[in-house]
């Protein structure tokens, strides 16, 4: 979210040169370079659609994304648990891995087992460094033995294409059959809530019923050939759609009238609300490159045989902190006071520091604070107490158990 907090320094710099005399002068140059940096913004293929529906443009990852439309971001919040929500996440990057030695390519740099999974499935992992630290967390879904797709994060879009394209070129200096093609061609939405499945059936002849949470197809959506994955970043049963970026904004479209109305444009600001009350981790806020799968509560994404054998980056760092427990864990909260936010301390009781919050805010659903945060190993578990310190005072906090509202995946009937 570091575009959302570029654009509110923005605006507070405007205020202030505003109100402390530095004239129109001031006003102009911060408006040039307002419009300038907007400019420089690349656009997905429904800008002109978020604009001309309300969508309020913000800078995020190099990208003008809509943060909210015309109801607030805690009535779309609402409204995704309640009905469904349509977010634009062309921002996002699709790749697919192709050749007879793409499965053990990739093994090389995550730590799920994908040649464990069955063709047209996929799983969370996680793309480590040699320190064991995340450089990213990708769903990577195995197509068949000789294709792998995956997406990964719009902000770590260069330097995860030139972590992935150093290894491959050193791959195949050595023989390996792989190589990879970028989606740019594609946009992706993401249709999420309790009627994301019964929306997106009259646009497709599949039986969705029978396609279950991570499962993957390449299918006919609404006259265009899509990638379809039963996946998403809010905990609400939902999909995420790889269409051909000329028909996007036809299927968007489509599905917001199907839905007469229920299912809504979402924004960024209710998607970051959404993962949070879902428990979902944040690169950039509880994910860095200091940060190990292990540390982040990603344990159970790390695939039997991998803890077994090793054989990515950092494994050995890994594999004893699965061993010997981590130093610090990630856990879920909550809190009295103001909501806590990024970098907010964790302190005991004697006010000795025990950690930080890496993301938080006010939970639309649960009416109350969440937070996430690291702490010491030892003061992990549910029910520990301790204080969270907001613009220098202490609050009471207590950790609890993820996700804080129940996740809705679809496993079946």
């Amino acid at each position: 979210m570091r575009g959302l907090l570029a654009c509110a320094t923005l605006a507070r710099r405007a205020a202030n040169s505003s109100s402390s005399g530095g004239g129109a002068a001031a006003r102009r140059h911060l408006a040039g370079a307002a419009v300038a940096a907007e400019a420089e913004l690349k656009k997905t293929a429904l800008y002109d659609f978020h604009v001309a529906h309300g969508g309020k443009m913000v800078p995020f990852a190099g990208w003008s994304m809509p943060i909210q439309y015309k109801d607030t971001i805690m009535d779309s919040t609402l409204n995704c648990r309640a009905s469904g929500s349509l977010f634009d996440v062309s921002h996002m990057c699709g790749l697919s891995l192709h050749g007879s030695q793409a499965i053990p390519f990739l093994e090389s740099l995550v730590v799920a087992d994908v040649a464990a999974l069955k063709d047209g499935t996929g799983s969370l992992t996680v793309f480590t460094n040699e320190k064991g630290g995340a450089i990213d967390d990708s769903v990577v879904t195995k197509v068949t033995d000789s294709h792998i797709y995956l997406v990964v994060n719009a902000g770590c879009r260069d330097k995860d294409l030139a972590h992935i394209g150093a290894h491959m070129e050193a791959f195949q200096k050595k023989g390996g059959d792989v190589k990879w093609h970028i989606h740019d061609e594609r946009s992706l939405l993401a249709l999420q809530g309790p009627l994301a499945a019964p929306t997106l059936q009259f646009l497709t002849k599949e039986d969705l019923s029978k396609m279950y949470f991570s499962d993957f197809k390449i299918i006919d959506i609404n006259g265009s050939t899509c990638f379809l994955t039963r996946t998403g970043y809010t905990g609400e049963d939902g999909f995420e759609i790889s269409v051909p970026s000329e028909n996007a904004v036809d299927l968007a479209k489509a599905l917001l009238e199907k839905s007469e109305g229920k299912i809504r444009l979402t924004g960024l600001g209710a998607r970051d609300s959404l993962r949070l009350e879902a428990g979902l981790c944040l690169y950039g806020n509880d994910m860095e490159q200091h940060v190990t799968p292990v540390e982040a509560g990603l344990s159970w994404a790390i695939g039997k045989r991998r803890k077994a054998e090793g054989g990515f980056l950092g494994a050995d760092v890994i594999l004893k902190q699965l061993k010997e427990g981590p130093k610090i864990r990630r856990v879920g909260i909550f809190s009295q006071g103001p909501p806590p936010r990024s970098h907010s301390e964790i302190v005991s009781s004697t006010g000795e520091n025990i950690g930080e919050v890496t993301s938080g805010g006010f939970s639309p659903c649960l009416k109350k604070n969440i937070a996430m945060g690291y702490v010491k190993n030892g003061l992990h578990k549910a029910g520990t107490e301790f204080k969270v310190v907001v613009r220098g005072k202490s609050y009471d906090a207590a950790v609890t158990k993820m996700p804080f509202v129940p996740t809705k995946y679809y496993k079946g009937p």
